[in-house]
This record gives C-alpha cells, structure tokens and sequence, in this order.
C-alpha cells in the first residue's frame, strides 16, 4: 500500500469539485462531506442552513509519489473563482465560500506560496480571497452526495452549468 496523505478545499458545491480531483492519477479517493464548523456529525439540510459554519468540501487521499500537493492547489484553483467570498457561482453563502484546509505547516506554506503567486500574476483584477484554514474535522456527506458526477451525470451537467464552467473555460484556459 502507498504511502497517502490527504488534502481538503471547499470551492462551491461539492459535487462539481469532486471530478476535477478523482480523474487524476495518484488519487486513491475524493470524498465529499463538510469541515470547518461546529456542529458534529451535520447533515446536508443542517450545512445548508448555514447554521453549522461548516463548508461543503472534499476530503482527497492521494499518493503524493505520483501527485504532489501542489499540483492538487492548482488543480483547485482552476475550479473556483479565488476572487469571491461570498460563496462560488450560483451556489451563495458561507457553506460554499472558498478555503484551502491546511494540514500541517508544509501544505499551508505551499498553498501560500500559491496563493501569493496567483495574486501577483495579474490574472484577475480583484483581490485573491481564498482562504487558509487549518484543517477541522471532516464529517463526509451522505452517500447521495458521494461520486455525484458519475451517479447523476445529467443533474451534475446542470450545476456544472450554473456559471462555473463558463468561469473556468474564460479565466483558465491553458
């Protein structure tokens, strides 16, 4: 068995942030579920509530022989809008605010550095407002959130469609 580490981000929905991360080699898992709050063991009604504090997220497990922690901060900043606060898209609200959970001041200086050098590239004219957050608890969501993508293809196509994929086709293109 590999060695494994785990990553966590919250960029919007957590079901569009689930594909991006699991089509990549070296990934052993992409959990969907919450962090970040105060409520133990929240459900999806509680989370969407915003009563919690908790954000949807995804917990990944990756081999970090074949895929590094950076390569997955970029891989996530070219799912979300950085510039947003207020949530990602069409999906608004604390709940879906954007955060890179650290585990361990390795992870939080590289997302740092990340984040930085996204800031200073001129990219987007209003300021990078992702947050760094040690992580919290990961309380994984209920099954029907879990690989969403692949179970509902067509519902997914219509969230994808909700602005973030226009987002990404015109900010990150390559």
């Amino acid at each position: 068995m590999p060695k494994t580490e785990t990553a966590i981000f919250a960029g919007g929905c957590f079901w569009c942030m689930v594909q991006p991360f699991d089509t990549q080699p070296g990934i052993v898992s992409v959990v969907s579920g919450y962090t970040g709050g105060h409520t133990v063991n929240p459900t999806y009604a509680e989370v969407a509530s915003h009563t919690t504090g908790h954000t949807e997220a995804v917990q990944i497990t990756f081999d970090p022989a074949v895929i590094s922690y950076a390569q997955l901060v970029e891989i996530y900043w070219h799912q979300t809008d950085p510039t947003d606060a207020g949530g990602q898209f069409q999906d608004r609200g604390d709940s879906y605010r954007p955060v890179i959970y650290v585990n361990g001041p390795e992870q939080r200086r590289i997302a740092t550095t990340s984040k930085d050098r996204l800031a200073a590239s001129g990219q987007f004219d209003a300021p990078i407002v992702t947050q760094i957050e040690d992580a919290q608890p990961f309380y994984p969501a209920e099954e029907a959130h879990q690989d969403f993508y692949r179970r509902n293809p067509f519902r997914y196509q219509i969230e994808e469609m909700g602005g973030r994929s226009a987002f990404i086709a015109q900010h990150w293109s390559d």
